[in-house]
Formats: C-alpha cells, sequence, structure tokens
C-alpha cells in the first residue's frame, strides 16, 4: 500500500491490517489459501470511513481476525468507480441501503455473499459489531459455505446477466411526468425534495429552470428558486469561506455533511448561473461567483487543474474547522461589530450544532454585503485553527465540470477571469489528462495510464462543446468529435443501446453497469445524450442519427420507471423534442466571445462558415439566424441579436 498514489489508500498503508490494492495478488493469495476476501470501498474525505478506520482497522484484535481469515483489499471509489459501481450495486440489492464506506464480502472469484457500509467495533444499537461479523463469516465460509454462498446467487445473476432492453420508443411525454412528481414531492416550507438528507441535486433545479423558461411555468421556477435560497441561506453554504457542502442533514438545510466536493460546487455555480440567467435576480449571479472564488482560492492546483475535495473531520470531530461561538467571534472582530454579525449569522451562545454555532442565514430577512470585510478576518482566523485533509487528486470528470461551471458563470457576468481559467484548466486537461484520441481518468499514479470512464468521456466532451460555444473555434468541434468517435467504440452497446461504465478494453469484472440514474450528479449516459443532441445541431446528417436516436430509446426506457430521478436526460429529451432556441452564426472567424454573452445558457449554438452553405453574411457582416418556438427568424446583424437576446 505505502507505494499506492490515491490518498485514501495511503491513509490506511499503516494500519495492522494487511492490505493490498485491487489486483491479481490479493485474488491468488485468497484463491491460493482458500480464504474469502474482505472488500472495503471508501475515500479519503469520508467522515464514516474515518469512523470505521479508528475504531476497527486500527484494532490489533480486528486486523489479527482479518490477516488470518481474510484477504483484505482497498479501493478508492474515486480512482475505480467500476468496481465501486458494481460492488455498490450488490451491497443496495442485498442490504436495502448503500453508502460509505463499502462493506463487501466476496470469494476468491469477485463473486460477493455479503455487503453492508459502516459497522460499529462492537454490536449495538441494532447493529451487529464488525468484530462478531468477521467470526461469524469466517466460521460459515469453513463449516457450510453452500449456505453462506447460495443465498445471493439470484442477486449476482441480475448483476452479470446480458442487458437486453425491450423495444421501445422515444418518449416524450417522461418530461411532463418528472415534473408533476417533482411537485409531489416537493417542500413547500422549506425546498427540497423529499426527506433529509437532502442532496442538492443541482440537475433537478436546471431542469425545472429550463423547463419554466419554456414553458412559461412560473411554478416551476418557484420550485428552484426555493430551494437555491435555502441552500444558500442555510448551513449548507459555507458563507465564511464560500462554497456549498456534500449535503444537509436535515430538512432546512441548516445541519450539512461538511465535506466540500468539487463536483457538488461545479454543479451548484451553474445552477446558480442559471437562475439568474432566467430570473435576472442578482442574488444568484452573487452566489455562483462567491462559489468559483471558493473554488479557485482553495481548490485550484498551482500546477493546473482542480483538486477533488475537502474533509469533512478536524480538530477531532465532524466539522470543527466551520464552527463558531460568540466569544471566538468577539476575539477576532471586537465586542461591538461581533454582536451586529453574530445576530445576523445566527452565532449564539447555546449553538445550533453540538454546542456552537453554524452561521447561517436562516433567520435573515433582508441580504445584504455589510458584513463582507469581517468574513475576510474570521476566514483568516479560521485557517489558523485548524489544518484540513484536502484529496489532491485531480479527477477528469470533476474538471470537466468544473469547466463547465466556470464558463457558466463568464457568460452570466462577463468576468474574463473565468473565460481565462477555463483556457487554463482545458490545457492542463489536454495535456495531463488526454492522450491523442482518449480521455485518461485522472492524474494521479495509475489513474493516468487507466483509460477513463464513461463520465470522463461525457463530462469533456461537454465542457469541449460549452467552449465551443463561448469561442466558436473550430477546433473544440473537432476535438468533441475526436473523443465522441472514441467513446462509442468503447464504451455504446451497439445491440442494446446505452453506453457501460467502463471501457471494452478496460479490465473485466463480474459485471459491466450501464448507469442511468442520475442521483446526486448527473450519470455519464445522461451527459452522452446531452452530448449527442447537441453534437447533432452542430453537425446534423447522418453522422450521429442512429446513436443519438438509440440513446434516446435506451434512456427513455430506463426513465419510464422513476422520471424524476433521470431529469439530467430528461433535459436533454426535451431539448431534443423541443428546443429552447437554437442559434446558427454565420461568420468569417471564430472567437465572436460578445455573443455569448448575450445567449441563454440553454440554447444551443453552431457557427458555419457563410462560403460552404445556405446561411450567408448580412451586408459582409456576421449574420444571426434564429429558431424559437417552432419558427425561423429573419436573420439579424449583431446589435439587434443582442438586443433580442437579451428581451427573451
Amino acid at each position: 500500500m505505502i507505494n499506492e498514489t490515491s490518498p485514501y489508500l495511503l491513509q490506511h498503508a499503516y494500519n495492522p491490517v494487511d492490505w493490498y490494492p485491487w489486483g491479481k495478488e490479493a485474488f491468488s493469495k485468497a484463491a491460493r489459501e482458500d480464504k474469502p476476501v474482505f472488500l472495503s470501498i471508501g475515500y479519503s474525505t469520508c467522515h464514516w470511513c474515518h469512523v470505521m478506520a479508528a475504531e476497527s482497522f486500527m484494532d490489533y484484535k480486528i486486523a489479527q481476525l482479518l490477516n488470518e481469515s481474510f484477504v483484505s483489499i482497498k479501493v478508492d471509489k474515486e480512482e475505480r468507480p467500476d468496481i465501486d459501481s458494481v460492488y455498490m450495486s450488490f451491497c443496495q440489492a442485498f442490504s436495502g441501503s448503500g453508502g460509505w464506506p463499502a462493506s463487501i464480502f466476496m470469494t476468491p472469484e469477485q463473486r460477493p455473499f455479503f455487503a453492508g457500509t459502516y459497522f460499529p467495533k462492537n454490536s449495538r444499537g441494532g447493529m451487529i459489531g464488525f468484530e462478531e461479523l468477521l467470526g461469524l463469516i469466517s466460521r460459515q465460509w469453513k463449516t457450510d459455505r453452500a449456505a453462506l454462498l447460495s443465498p445471493t446467487e439470484g442477486i449476482i445473476r441480475e448483476l452479470t446477466k446480458d442487458e437486453v432492453s425491450e423495444p421501445t420508443e422515444i418518449e416524450d411525454t417522461l418530461p411532463e411526468k418528472a415534473l408533476k412528481n417533482l411537485s409531489l414531492s416537493f417542500d413547500r416550507l422549506y425546498g427540497g425534495f423529499g426527506g433529509p438528507p437532502k442532496f442538492p441535486s443541482p440537475h433537478i433545479l436546471t431542469f425545472l429552470l429550463a423547463e419554466s423558461e419554456k414553458r412559461g411555468d412560473r411554478t416551476l421556477s418557484d420550485m428552484a428558486e426555493k430551494t437555491l435560497m435555502q441552500m444558500y441561506k442555510g448551513g449548507l453554504f459555507d458563507h465564511i469561506g464560500g462554497g456549498f457542502y456534500r449535503y444537509s442533514t436535515d430538512r432546512y438545510y441548516l445541519v450539512p455533511h461538511f465535506e466540500k466536493m468539487l463536483t457538488d460546487n461545479a454543479l451548484l455555480i451553474s445552477a446558480y448561473c442559471k437562475a439568474y440567467d432566467v430570473t435576472k435576480k442578482e442574488i444568484y449571479k452573487t452566489v455562483a461567483i462567491k462559489t468559483a472564488a471558493f473554488v479557485l482560492s482553495q481548490m485550484n492546483s498551482p500546477k493546473g487543474g482542480f483538486y477533488s475535495a475537502l474533509d469533512a473531520d478536524s480538530g477531532g470531530g465532524e466539522g470543527g474547522y466551520y464552527l463558531f461561538t460568540p466569544d471566538e467571534v468577539a476575539g477576532v472582530l471586537g465586542n461591538r461589530e461581533a454582536k451586529d454579525f453574530c445576530e445576523y449569522y445566527d452565532i449564539t451562545p447555546g449553538g445550533n450544532f453540538e454546542g456552537k454555532s453554524i452561521p447561517n442565514l436562516l433567520k435573515t430577512e433582508r441580504l445584504h454585503d455589510a458584513f463582507d470585510p469581517m468574513l475576510e478576518k474570521l476566514n483568516a482566523y479560521r485557517k489558523e485553527r485548524f489544518e484540513l485533509h484536502r484529496d489532491e487528486k485531480i479527477l477528469t470528470f470533476r474538471n470537466s465540470l468544473m469547466v463547465s461551471a466556470l464558463l457558466d458563470i463568464y457568460r452570466v457576468s462577463g468576468n474574463e477571469l473565468y473565460r481565462r481559467a477555463t483556457v487554463d484548466a482545458l490545457e492542463y486537461m489536454e495535456s495531463k489528462l488526454c492522450g491523442a484520441q482518449r480521455v485518461f481518468a485522472g492524474n494521479s499514479g495509475k489513474m493516468g495510464e487507466t483509460e477513463g470512464f464513461l463520465d470522463d468521456y461525457a463530462g469533456y466532451i461537454k465542457a469541449l462543446l460549452d467552449m465551443y460555444e463561448v469561442s466558436f473555434e473550430a477546433r473544440y468541434i473537432r476535438r468533441a468529435e475526436e473523443i465522441m468517435s472514441r467513446a462509442a467504440q468503447e464504451f455504446f452497446d451497439y445491440e442494446n443501446g446505452g453506453f457501460f461504465l467502463y471501457a471494452a478494453s478496460g479490465e473485466k469484472l463480474i459485471a459491466r453497469p450501464k448507469e442511468s440514474y442520475d442521483g446526486a450528479y448527473p450519470c455519464g449516459n445522461s451527459l452522452m445524450a446531452q452530448n449527442l443532441v447537441r453534437l447533432m445541431f452542430i453537425d446534423p446528417g447522418d453522422k450521429y442519427e442512429r446513436l443519438l436516436e438509440s440513446q434516446l430509446k435506451f434512456m427513455s426506457s430506463r426513465a419510464k420507471v422513476y422520471p424524476e430521478g433521470c431529469t439530467a436526460f430528461l433535459t436533454a429529451l426535451s431539448e431534443h423534442l423541443d428546443p429552447y432556441v437554437m442559434i446558427t452564426v454565420a461568420g468569417e472567424k471564430g472567437g465572436e466571445t460578445n455573443a455569448a454573452l448575450h445567449i441563454p445558457l440553454n440554447a444551443m449554438v453552431r457557427f458555419v462558415d457563410p462560403s460552404t452553405g445556405e446561411y450567408k453574411l448580412l451586408d459582409g457582416e456576421t449574420a444571426y439566424y434564429i429558431c424559437k418556438d417552432h419558427a425561423c427568424l429573419a436573420p439579424m446583424k449583431e446589435r439587434e441579436f443582442y438586443a433580442y437576446m437579451d428581451s427573451l
């Protein structure tokens, strides 16, 4: 383990448990010694991974049980999402729930037979203790293995069977069904959908905003706005240093799980930008800017690219870094300023979390920026209290989403800082995370040699298309088409539709899943549907027609069961069925960056050479051709185009 590069694996390198990384050596040892395999999956900023490590993996008695009776394997879920997907699916089917750490017991042939998440060291509160569990599994493996393995054979058959989709058509009613179901599950008092824990799920909010814009239905944007404001005003947003935490543990968005992920912040920047784009309310742009400032200051690698996450744990527990008492605030700001500050941010003697306070604005009616200079002082003070662990893996999927987010904020703010940051990030990705026609999973050790997963390809193509819509430079389209060609070759199922999670040339696991559910993040298949809709518009013809039709049919068949769980896909489907606005720019050069500042975020845009087709210049000037509401307008010159776009 000491030679691994994953921050998560290195955290466990000095455990008394004899950990192995995933690979032939571990499974050969298990087969040779006829032992079951214990697979532990997690990531370096996971709170409950830390808890189980401290309770069990640092315990010498438990380490002895594992070392004598099992072969133990550690996997970083962020380095190997394929392994995580396969065995998390088993865990959910077996136990009815999932999460991390994932604790999987399997045969040397990689066939799982028992699974759970966190186990306490000793049995308590109806949960079996890890020590007791190890003893039970070890004894039954030796005395009655058939009874141990046979109950899960049905689950394994479902996971490993060849997938054959029933013939289906593209379901044009799915967006309407999803909107109805979201309305029924909407928390009208506090925002969000369903009960706690409440994940931000920004793709749901952008879907609502886009559909509100398209349908002229304010009730849809009201649901998104209520949620966005509650998330920002609550403790889910770090009011001192910027950025959003992982999710809310309560209904109110007050108490978060204090981990900060690059992915969440990237997607939320895009969601707040979309809210500003639709409503023109400055608060949404302000939140996006504050979140981007956090990312650029805390998550930006000096070598290029963006780091993965900041840990939830600090000062011996979760969230200690982020909590305040009135006395602490007074010690930094002085008594007079502290009184008003604490009243505004709800910092009280009794606190709202374990005796201390999570700064929040839930009780504040009028938002203002008068305390911003004080926030800078408190942020500087906070940095001196504890040192947060930062996962410094640079992952392709997460960096791609951050590029797209920065392009969104550039388009709503016009600030060149964000466009320059995206150019630098794409150059870094091209040089460090990509090959000639390949995308790698990341830049950490073996990941720099590993074919990327579907999410990496889908996210990178999206980033390239977003950059094209800002720059109109053909090189971004050419690169996107190269990467899509590779993705189709390595991932697409031409018989049954849909993209597999890992490449045909990748390591063969017991199953090869196709993920189609948009959970906390959009899945690769949904992003690929979005990408194909856009590519089909930019380059119409038969190049993408078959691929797009097959993808929409495949995802329609999956979304029928739970449409509101596939909103990133439904965004693509809605744009395919009824585009909000389509813009063709006929000009003699690229670089029309000013135009991007006037174009809605959900418009489809392409740039064409006027000498090669039906789209011509107007009096020798760049011409803009607009189609909206099933009608095409007369071509416009730049000034007229800007005025029309700004009126939408």
